[in-house]
């Protein structure tokens, strides 16, 4: 079976590094839906070394404290699944009160409307979400990539 993270970015792509990028999941109704990919194909974390493992949740840590500057959730829930796409990533996503699944996952069954003015000050967000994201990431303390292999 073909791996979608193999073949494509998986999304707008922010950041990309010999072992990872991050992406824009372009979720519909979530702006700022972001998922961390590792580029070599893994499926369990535990397949990273450890130094890897640290680096890629570094990477998720990041682009949270981004997502919670500009957009200013609710709450971000960090969730890796795979059971569909067995690759490690990590999807991070931003949560509020008025989005159509809450409090359940995201794909849940709908519980209400999308709040279409709520949506619009989002989609609104997400230039400035993509710069600090970028800046977060910069800050991050520089990996020797020969002890990620």
């Amino acid at each position: 079976m073909e791996c979608a993270f193999c073949t494509t970015d998986g999304g707008d792509v922010l950041w990309r590094t010999r072992l990872l990028r991050v992406i824009l999941a372009n979720e519909p109704g979530y702006p700022g839906f972001c998922r961390v990919i590792w580029n070599e194909h893994v499926a369990e974390m535990t397949d990273l070394s450890e130094i890897a493992r640290e680096h890629l949740m570094h990477t998720v840590f990041a682009v949270e404290k981004a997502q919670r500057a500009v957009l200013v959730p609710h709450k971000v829930n960090i969730v890796s699944l795979g059971n569909i796409v067995p690759h490690v990533h990590w999807h991070v996503i931003p949560r509020y009160i008025d989005d159509i699944h809450f409090p359940y996952s995201i794909w849940s069954v709908p519980q209400r409307e999308s709040n279409v003015a709520s949506m619009k000050v989002r989609f609104g967000q997400l230039q400035e979400l993509r710069g600090t994201i970028l800046a977060e990431l910069h800050r991050l303390p520089t990996w020797p990539e020969l002890l990620l292999t």
